[in-house]
């Protein structure tokens, strides 16, 4: 098992099973959200945290639609059964001691997507040696770049005045999301034989 993708074809690229697995876990993630950011959506804004909403959206459906694109698919049945692992723990989970739906959502939102954006770095897993301009090593640079950015966002709200009654259920939501989400990713990269570097 390495730390990182490999062993690289001859020209440097990542191969394309391990391509395949980490893009689907991707897709699977951004794509998630991306979906519960469509549900989210009010159809009028009257606040700046929906159009915040709406640019998430749209950033995450970008992520979504750049992977399709760069990766090099090759067929990979252990994905279906993975496939449902993984979009079951994406669901919006209870907020303890929260009855405000609107706001629980927000909340499962936000956590979420806080969880993925920091706890998946997907270029760090790129050895020095991969191929530079090959599309799917230039994707998870651009997905990790983007994430630090999207990540911003998330620690605004979840830090905000508007949820300082619910510190304590925010801070145990968020701890969930994130054992979850590295849990998960840990066990992808294993099934590639990649050790995580946590």
């Amino acid at each position: 098992m390495s730390g990182f993708f490999g062993p690289l074809e001859a020209d440097g690229r990542v191969p394309p099973r391990q391509q395949t697995r980490v893009a689907a876990f991707l897709i699977s993630g951004h794509g998630a959200l991306a979906r519960q950011f469509a549900l989210a959506l009010p159809a009028r804004f009257d606040a700046a945290w929906q159009a915040e909403l709406n640019a998430q959206f749209y950033r995450e459906s970008e992520i979504v639609s750049l992977l399709m694109r760069a990766t090099a698919w090759v067929p990979d049945l252990a994905l279906s059964h993975m496939t449902v692992s993984w979009e079951l723990a994406w669901l919006p989970a209870p907020v303890e001691g929260l009855a405000d739906h609107p706001l629980a959502q927000a909340i499962h939102l936000s956590t979420l997507a806080h969880a993925v954006h920091a706890g998946i770095r997907p270029a760090a897993l790129l050895p020095t040696e991969a191929k530079a301009n090959d599309p799917f090593v230039m994707a998870l640079r651009r997905i990790e770049f983007e994430s630090s950015r999207l990540l911003q966002a998330q620690i605004l709200f979840l830090k905000g005045p508007d949820l300082l009654p619910f510190r304590d259920a925010v801070s145990a939501a968020l701890e969930r999301r994130h054992a979850e989400v590295r849990r998960l990713w840990r066990e992808t990269l294993e099934s590639i034989g990649i050790v995580s570097c946590e």
